[in-house]
Parts: structure tokens; sequence; C-alpha cells
């Protein structure tokens, strides 16, 4: 008998599905609550009393905490199930509470900057008040850089059946609709795309090519409707960008990840100077595989005769095994998520691709969302989600305002979980082969990070400053996204994936821009946070869920300094972070040359 099921389980949260008659309450009493926040801001106006201060901050943490909660359900209906209409038509219920949410922030933050710097810090001042001081302050600052509220509430309002309902399209009425049919051992399967993207970890060489040649395919066929939903998403960021008086396109997404540009162009700067080593890493991986080069379709190919695969309950106990040697309390909430299954990764047709992990904070449960079809990678994402739960789990009695944390530091915890998981992999490695295949699967994390993502944020940022211009056709979208891949891959692999743009979901994600330069972030903070662990053993511990504990009233920066003593916008601590990821390089050369 299996002790843990890979199906998650969400009748917990609210009983029913996308037909739940809880959930139907739940909404009735958000939007009551929602019109009382309403009318508490009203009556708040020109009052810098702490006393209405405090009622008013308590009623938008509760209603915050109320619509994430409603969110993350959304999310995991729509996610197990793209053709769930009835959690469609949910979906575009809450994203109109989120939009009415967004508008009635936006009259609070106005409301704090009518009040002079004494009179807020007056406010602040407040005992019920000073331990979110952090959060407030940040509405406070951004509101200088936005529009006046009327104005933010009707860009609110008119994104969602315009902003909001492109990127909607796109995961229903695109993803959620394909199918691509893949020949494999005689039969023809109907596939997801996720599940053909599972393919290009195939050590089958003609099977990956086939379902690369069938995914750029079917993306092509898509091109010209989702580069209408791209255009559209990036021609109203743009209008409210134009229109707030930002010049760069990267104002919203730093501001969004607690970040400076300082940080970010430190941390490119390291990653283009350090990157070239990975090319001796390609050059030896297609020998193995009998090749003079890789096709983007290879990079992803297992390497080494033995290739051990996991079935789930290996996969947990491994999981649960690791996080145990570094922390008892991450070990203990992984066993409470595959106790109560909280995880969604069972590997069958109609679900959305990739993988997340979303927290219920009402719930204080998290819910983990995946396909596992037991390769060590797999294994490896189980950890990086389950990493996630964890944060959310050491946030989960913090006050709501300060739960909100940066994307780039949730990376962090994730990559951070999935380190401790994927060396234990490499060291009890039961033979050379093995060890090679894991070096190469860890080596391939450290590619993704600083060729992939890099590749996508030069896409990205060329794209919208060509989008400036006019609308941007499905060919030169291609053209821009084969351009940013061989620059950031250095011409490093034979051929690209020129329809990326189109299959990626994070380019049409319309809550936060730029999805992607977090992850290499998170990536290289993480290798600093491991290297420490190391150094330190079990009492680091206590220090790690410390740092994730400030990650709701920091800035990176001010992380950074606190709990590790580093200048994240001084190139010298990426440069060193690196050079640690691509020590694995080497031993992946070294580990070819005994065989």
């Amino acid at each position: 008998m299996k002790q843990y099921t890979s199906t998650w389980e969400l009748e917990t949260l609210f009983s029913g599905g996308s037909s739940s008659p809880d959930f139907r309450s739940y909404l009735r009493d958000l939007n009551e609550n929602l019109a009382r926040l309403r009318d508490a801001v009203f009556e708040n106006r020109g009052k810098s009393c702490s006393e209405s201060w405090v009622g008013l901050v308590n009623l938008l943490q509760e209603v915050g905490a109320q619509l994430r909660q409603a969110s993350a359900f959304i999310s995991c209906l729509t996610a197990q199930n793209v053709k769930d209409l009835e959690a469609q038509k949910l979906g575009a219920e809450v994203q109109s509470i989120r939009a009415e949410m967004s508008s009635i922030g936006s009259s609070i933050e106005e409301q704090m900057l009518q009040l002079s710097d004494e009179e807020w810090e007056a406010v602040l001042a407040h005992p019920s008040l000073s331990p979110v001081a952090f959060s407030l302050n940040e509405m406070r600052t951004q509101a200088r850089r936005r529009l006046p509220a009327s104005q933010e509430a009707l860009a609110s309002a008119l994104a969602v059946d315009g902003y909001h309902a492109w990127g909607e399209l796109y995961n229903t009425k695109i993803v959620g609709r394909m199918s691509i049919s893949i020949e494999r051992e005689g039969q023809v399967q109907e596939m997801s795309v996720g599940q053909v993207a599972n393919l290009f970890a195939s050590p089958d060489r003609a099977l990956r090519q086939q379902a690369f040649a069938k995914f750029e395919a079917a993306w092509g066929e898509a091109g010209e409707l989702c580069a209408a939903a791209l255009n559209h998403l990036a021609g109203f960021r743009l209008s409210l960008y134009k229109a707030r008086g930002w010049d760069s396109v990267l104002e919203e997404p730093l501001m969004i990840n607690r970040m400076s540009r300082e940080t970010l162009d430190a941390m490119w700067a390291a990653v283009e100077g350090g990157r070239a080593r990975l090319l001796d890493y390609f050059q030896a991986k297609a020998g193995l595989l009998g090749l003079d080069g890789l096709d983007w379709f290879d990079v992803s190919a297992p390497v080494g005769e033995t290739q051990k695969t996991y079935t789930y309950e290996e996969g947990a106990q491994f999981v649960l095994e690791q996080f145990g040697k570094f922390s008892q309390d991450m070990a203990e909430l992984a066993a409470k998520a595959f106790r109560e299954r909280w995880i969604e990764a069972e590997d069958r047709p109609g679900k959305r691709p990739g993988a997340f992990c979303t927290t219920f904070p009402k719930s204080k449960a998290s819910r983990v969302f995946m396909t596992f079809s037991g390769t060590a990678d797999n294994v490896f994402t189980l950890a990086h989600e389950l990493g996630h739960a964890y944060h959310g789990s050491v946030l989960k009695d913090m006050p709501p305002l300060n739960q909100r944390y940066a994307m780039g530091v949730a990376e962090t915890a994730s990559t951070f979980a999935e380190l401790v998981v994927a060396d234990a992999a490499i060291r009890t490695a039961q033979s050379k082969d093995e060890r090679l295949a894991l070096l190469d699967n860890k080596i391939g994390q450290a590619a993704a990070m600083f060729m992939n993502i890099y590749a996508r944020f030069l896409f990205e940022t060329r794209f919208y400053e060509r989008r400036k211009k006019g609308l941007v056709s499905a060919a030169e979208l291609n053209q821009l996204m084969e351009e940013a891949q061989r620059e950031a891959y250095a011409d490093g692999l034979k051929s690209y994936h020129p329809h990326f743009w189109a299959s990626k979901l994070h380019f049409y994600i319309t809550g936060v821009p730029f999805y992607n330069f977090p992850y290499t972030f998170g990536y290289l903070l993480s290798q600093g946070i491991y290297g420490r662990a190391l150094q330190e053993g079990p009492s680091f511990a206590h220090a790690y869920r410390g740092f994730l504990q400030d990650t709701g009233r920091m800035t990176v920066e001010e992380l950074a300094r606190t709990h590790l003593g580093e200048d994240l916008t001084k190139q010298d601590f990426w440069e060193r972070a690196v050079q640690t990821s691509l020590a694995d390089v080497e031993k992946f050369l070294d580990l070819l040359e005994e065989r």
C-alpha cells in the first residue's frame, strides 16, 4: 500500500471543486468585507488619528488575506484541469474583486500622501502598526510614483476586460485547447504541452527531436494568437507606464522585487563574465551523446548509461531524508505536505504545464502543483516547490502585510531546498554514471539560469523597446527570441527555439512583469546561503529561518546586509556565486576523464 498519494486534496479548503457552495459563500463574505473596507477608506479621509488608521490597516490585511486565499484556490482549479470552464468563470470574478481591491489600495495610498511626514511617523509609531511599518512605508513611497488614485482605479477597472483578459485568453483558450500527437512505441498519444515538454529530457534522441518539432509546429500554429496577446499585454503596460511618467520598463518589476537597478546590473555583469565556462560543458555533453554539438532539444537530454528513476513514493522519501539533515522544521513541513496531500503530481493529460506552489493564508497551508514522471529532475522540482511551501509556513503567523515577499527571495528559498536535495543525490550516487547524470542535471540548472533566463530577459527588454514603435509580428518575435538565445548561449548551440516566446507562460502572467530575472537572482543568492549552511552545519537552520521571516519586511539589499553581511550592489558577491555554481563543471569534466 502506498504511503503517499500523488493527487492533491482541495476539499478541506473548499469542498466541491469549481461548483463549491463553500467557495461561493466565501466570495460573498469577501465582497462584503471589501464593501466594509471601501466604507472605512471613505470614513478615514482627512484623518491623522492613529486609531482610525489601525482599524483601516487591520481590515486591509484581512481582506488582502481573503483575496489571496481565493486566488490560490482558483490557481489550483485551473491548473489541475485547463478545460474547467466553471473555474475560469470564478477566476474572472476573483479578477474583478482584485481590481476593486487595487482601486481601494490606491485610495488608501492617496490618503497616506495627504499626511505630513510628522503625522505619518506618528501613525506608524502605534504599537499595532509598527510591526508592518515597512510595508506601509513601501505603499506610501510607491504611491508617489503612480497616478492619482482615481486614475489608478480606472486603469485597474479597465484591466479586467483588457490587460488581464489577454493573459487569461492565453492561459485558457490557447494553452487549454492545445493537444499534440506524439508517436511513441508504435502508438500515437495525445499529449498536453506540458507532457510534451517533459519529453525533451528523454534519453531517446529521435523522440526528443519529434517532440520538439511538433512542439514548435504547434506553437507556430498558435503564433498569431499568442502574438496578439503578447502585444496587447505589452501595449497596456507601456501606456500605463507612460502615463505614470516611467521611462524604464524595468521600474515596475524592480519595485515589485524590492531590488535596485544597481543590484540587477551587477548580477547580470557577473553572469556575462562567467557563463562561457558552460560552453566546455556543452561540448563535453555533446561528445557523451555522440554528437558534434547540442541542439536546443539536446540540452536537457540525460547522460550516462545509468538513468535512475524514482516512484513518487521514493522521491518523497528522499526529499524528506535530505531536508531532515539540514532542518527538522523543513522535514516536518514536507512530511505534513505529503501526509495531508498538498501535492498534485500525477502525470496525466489536461493539466497545465510547469510547476508552482501557492499559499492559502487563511488556512495556513500550501498546495504544490507539478507533473511527476519519475526523473531525478522531478525529484528536484518537488524539493524546489516544497521550499516555497516551507517559506510560506515560516511566515504563516506573521501579519498579512509581512507575508508578501518579493519573487527573487521566493526563488531563493525554493532553490536552496532544491540544492539540499540535488547535492545529496550526487553524494549518494551508486556509480560514476549516476553521479555524472546528476551533475549534468545540476549544471543544466546553471545553464538555465545563466543562459535561458538571460535570453528571456534580453528578449523581453528588446521586445518592449520594439513594441513602443507599434505591433510586433509573430515572425519578428521569432527573430527577437532567436537573437536573444544566440547571445545568451554565446552561440553554443546548433539550433534554437524561436517560438519560445509563445510557449512560455511567464511572458503572459499579468501579475508580475519580467517574470525572469528573479529566478537567476534567487538561484545565485541561494548559492551564497547554501555555502554558509555547509560551513556552519545544522546550527545554520535557525539563522535561515530568521532570513525567511524577514523577507516580507526588508528590501533584498537589506536582507543580504543583515543576514549575510553582503552588498548585493557590488559585482564581487555575484561573481563568487557564479564561480561556486560553475565549480560543478570542473567536477563533471574530471569525472569524464576518470571513465
